[in-house]
């Protein structure tokens, strides 16, 4: 009886069948026949009901195949759903109602997400830009688009409880509270009388002053509004207070939520060095790079990871074999220059106050002068932000640290100057606000500040950080046409040697992101006193997406020395953390200690910003203020600490078992690369006795 002829590629599929396990009583009766002519051996039989069989037992002790994961030619794949298609299974109407419902699930699942990354921001320009430039400069983008995220839900908070109520209780005149006051502190005129002349509306949109000072970009413009009524009730300072909280809360959320996928990532690499090389050799390979150049720089990339690894190997190694009294020649080197990085970052804090300083005492002046005189701390800030860094790269080259050690070091100093530098202006500007540093302390008995210099303290602050948001972008658009575009246009036309050597523009990717965190802190530092700053930012940070991919493609080349990727994502977002931190300081400080101006704002009749809330409880009714005091009881608070020390406990233990099995699977990975390696020695013994073996027998012969 003869057997019917195979189609091509049936074998194939028979092999994988029988391979991954696919057998049942319900066989195909053509795989039933006798023996085939070609073989002596059964053909492997095929379970139709393979696939189903698979969804239906999640649960059993045999690994879950799916067919897209496994390792098998397209063409192969094809046929086995094809005669996977073909089936006729006999389920009952339960288990083909489930059949449905995990299919429709599944392809409603496949839909929402197509959809939404339809939707999703710059998505195919990131594809591109990580396509043509790698993962690590694609990293610069999706950090800029998060913030971008970020930005515009934050204002959309902002906008939605204190913007748009503040403009429809102003529209339909609602009520203001009134209390009684000095005269001379509530005296506060912000706009110009007279005629104004054209040009100082854009002195005034530069500086933030006139027109834009007295308007809802501002403190000052938002009043102490509180609508009661039967059925409803708003309170425009309560609001505002607890706005400006929220909102550090949240951008708190979302920073720990994106730290814990970048955490997972770093664990999953893991931060040993052994088998640093293989990790290299096997995963690190970008399979988004599109063309030759883009391919050529990734290998470039590679060796470089390589050589920046053995060159740290042979470091340590010289480390280990140094002698006392280098080693004591080598450590002075570093707390020397250390100490001179530090002495330059000082240099630049007190190049900061003092320009500060003089700035406010000049602010006086109108013009163009006066212009120069309102942006000197901004200008100050930023000429410090660009040259200390440069001297504090070249400190990190003489301390011979290892490579990675030494962009470590290089960027902690960076990001300490660029957060201290804001954290000194402040300092400068609530001393003179406080009257600390004045000559004449009694300027603030008055009015607890200096009214005199500062009729709506909050207001100057809230243009100071607008100033700093502004001329930050400014300094990026003028660094773009000024310098990258003439650089690049030198080196394309011009076959000097000295152009060659320069060369285009690195796009380095840690730098640009830390330029985007001192953006991002100047915005936290300033959204309490410049509400609308967030959405500044937003705008901001759009215009320099596209800025910057233009800069990318037409000026730059990606940096051939390349921050690791698995540990940049955490650092970058560990400094962000700390900005926020700073915001933190600031709205806390201002909040509490700071006595409100007067004059202006939606706490201008309490001695303190957090006054509103002891004043509106006391407001609540009493079953409210007896369920707020049983949340802030002992009776809540211990049982709520127990409760989460015991979920606390329970995830430490978790990862102290999921850490125990990676550890295991590394010591496996080891022994498995130590047995390779023996057995390649092996194999390498054997050959060698091979060819001795067929020398001495030639020789005989």
């Amino acid at each position: 009886m003869s057997s019917e002829p195979q189609r091509p590629g049936s074998r194939e599929v028979l092999d994988y069948t029988e391979e991954y396990g696919y057998h049942s009583d319900q066989q195909s009766l053509r795989l039933r026949r006798g023996p085939s002519r070609v073989s002596n051996q059964n053909p492997p039989q095929f379970d139709w009901s393979s696939p189903h069989k698979e969804e239906d037992e999640e649960s059993s002790s045999g690994p879950s195949r799916d067919l897209r994961a496994t390792p098998l030619p397209m063409a192969l794949k094809r046929a086995i759903r094809q005669v996977q298609q073909m089936q006729v299974p006999v389920v009952s109407s339960r288990d083909s109602w489930k059949r449905k419902k995990a299919k429709s699930l599944r392809k409603l699942k496949d839909c929402g997400m197509g959809f939404l990354s339809f939707f999703s921001l710059w998505n195919k320009t990131l594809q591109k830009i990580g396509g043509n430039f790698g993962g690590g400069v694609q990293s610069y983008f999706l950090f800029l688009r998060f913030l971008v995220v970020l930005n515009f839900v934050s204002f959309l908070l902002i906008a939605g409880f204190v913007l748009v109520p503040s403009i429809v209780f102003r529209s339909v005149g609602a009520a203001l509270v009134n209390s009684t006051g000095e005269g001379a502190c509530m005296v506060y005129d912000p706009n110009p009388g007279g005629l104004v002349v054209f040009y100082n509306y854009f002195l005034d949109l530069l500086s933030g002053t006139g027109f834009m000072e007295y308007s809802y970009l501002f403190y000052g413009y938002y009043n102490n509004t509180m609508v009661e009524d039967k059925n409803f009730s708003y309170n425009i300072p309560l609001a505002y207070l607890f706005t400006a909280v929220f909102y550090f809360v949240f951008c708190f959320i979302c920073i720990i939520a994106r730290m814990g996928t970048a955490a997972r990532v770093v664990v999953a690499t893991g931060s040993s060095t052994v088998g640093d090389y293989s990790m290299i050799v096997f995963t690190s390979w970008d399979y988004g790079c599109l063309g030759d150049r883009a391919t050529k720089l990734k290998q470039k990339n590679i060796h470089y990871q390589l050589q920046v690894d053995l060159e740290e190997d042979s470091i340590k190694k010289r480390a280990a074999a140094l002698t006392l009294s280098q080693k004591i020649v080598l450590y002075s080197l570093r707390v020397s220059m250390c100490l001179v990085s530090f002495g330059l970052i000082i240099a630049a804090f007190y190049g900061i106050f003092a320009a500060t300083e003089f700035s406010q005492v000049k602010s006086g002046q109108g013009g163009i002068l006066g212009l120069f005189f309102e942006y000197l701390p901004s200008i100050v800030i930023t000429a410090g932000n660009f040259v200390v860094p440069l001297l504090c790269d070249q400190i990190a080259l003489i301390e011979r640290y290892s490579p990675s050690t030494t962009v470590i070091v290089a960027l902690l100093r960076s990001v300490f100057l660029r957060l201290v530098s804001l954290g000194v202006l402040l300092f400068t500007l609530w001393r003179q606000i406080t009257c600390e540093g004045a000559a004449n302390t009694g300027e603030c008995k008055l009015c607890q500040y200096n009214h005199a210099l500062y009729p709506c303290w909050e207001t100057r602050v809230g243009q100071e950080m607008y100033k700093l948001t502004l001329f930050d972008f400014l300094i990026n658009i003028a660094v773009l046409v000024l310098v990258e575009f003439p650089r690049r246009m030198v080196v394309d036309n011009w076959s000097n040697k000295l152009a060659q050597w320069v060369g285009r523009q690195e796009f380095v990717v840690p730098a640009n992101v830390l330029g985007l965190v001192y953006g991002q802190t100047v915005v936290w530092t300033g959204t309490l006193f410049c509400p609308l700053l967030p959405l500044i930012n937003t705008l901001k940070f759009i215009l320099l997406f596209y800025f910057m991919k233009i800069t990318l493609f037409h000026n730059c080349r990606p940096a051939l020395k390349t921050f690791r990727s698995t540990t940049s994502t955490f650092f970058f977002l560990v400094v962000l953390l700390f900005g926020l931190g700073l915001g933190t300081v600031v709205m806390i400080y201002s909040l509490s200690e700071i006595r409100p101006s007067m004059s202006c704002g939606p706490f201008r009749f309490f001695p303190s910003m957090w006054s509103i809330v002891p004043t509106s409880f006391n407001n609540l009714s009493i079953v409210t203020q007896e369920f707020l005091f049983f949340i802030g009881s002992q009776s809540f608070s211990i049982p709520l600490f127990a409760l989460s020390c015991v979920v606390m406990c329970y995830f430490v233990a978790l990862a102290s078992v999921y850490g125990k099995s990676v550890a295991l699977l590394r010591a496996q990975i080891k022994l498995e690369g130590r047995d390779k390696q023996f057995l390649v020695k092996q194999i390498e013994m054997l050959s060698g006795r091979q060819q001795i073996l067929k020398q001495t027998a030639g020789a005989s012969s």
